[in-house]
């Protein structure tokens, strides 16, 4: 049995008021607005959604802090574009690295958040026990929402950016740019099941605790 402790009432709030400073602050600094609406706009939506629904469904606040941690990278991504997000010359030298790695963190987070948060949503919300079969739905909807996104991507360059592609998508010339961010996403969402385990657990008591 998880140690139930009492809940953190400030934390939510004040996510919430961070959010809403990144958001303004990577709006005010995007060069290309487009690029902000669809980096940032999704999760901006779905954070909302979160909000309006947490009087009938509260997540954890592990699953909240991690929520917002996404939400720190995809803001970086809507200012900068995930290409040319500021990262230390010197890490690049020190770790031997051709391109930006941010992107690749980035979807690294994409399948490393959703996966906690629909570990919590099936076993909180639709009384999925615990074990390999959890462990293995959670893994391939996160690699199926990974994908999706990639396909997304590839319509919306077809449609609206025919003539940019590689530098729509910040593929930084890699041809197998949307395979390794997929990569980056399954393997986010297996080591997000691995490592936040019991962790993940306390906090779900907790939130229950707060709920009931």
């Amino acid at each position: 049995m998880a140690e139930v402790l009492p809940p953190r009432r400030w934390l939510f709030p004040s996510l919430v008021a961070l959010c809403c400073l990144l958001a303004a602050w990577s709006f005010a600094g995007a060069g290309d607005k487009p690029v902000w609406a669809f980096e940032v706009g999704p999760l901006s939506l779905g954070m909302v959604v979160f909000a309006v629904r947490r009087r009938w469904f509260c997540f954890s606040d592990l699953a909240y802090v991690l929520l917002c941690w996404f939400y720190v990278i995809q803001c970086l991504g809507g200012r900068y574009t995930f290409a040319a997000v500021p990262f230390p010359d010197e890490l690049m030298q020190w770790f031997g690295l051709e391109r930006n790695p941010v992107d690749r963190i980035g979807h690294f987070f994409q399948g490393f958040v959703p996966a906690v948060l629909l570990r919590e949503w099936l076993i909180r919300r639709r009384s999925l026990p615990r074990g390999q079969t959890l462990f293995w739905l959670v893994t391939g909807c996160c690699l199926a929402f990974s994908a999706g996104y990639e396909l997304l991507e590839m319509w919306i360059v077809v449609l609206f950016y025919p003539g940019a592609g590689p530098e729509w998508l910040g593929m930084q010339g890699d041809p197998w740019d949307a395979q390794m961010d997929m990569t980056m996403a399954l393997c986010g969402a297996v080591l997000a099941q691995l490592l936040l385990g019991g962790l993940h657990e306390r906090s779900m008591a907790r939130a229950e605790a707060r709920q009931g």
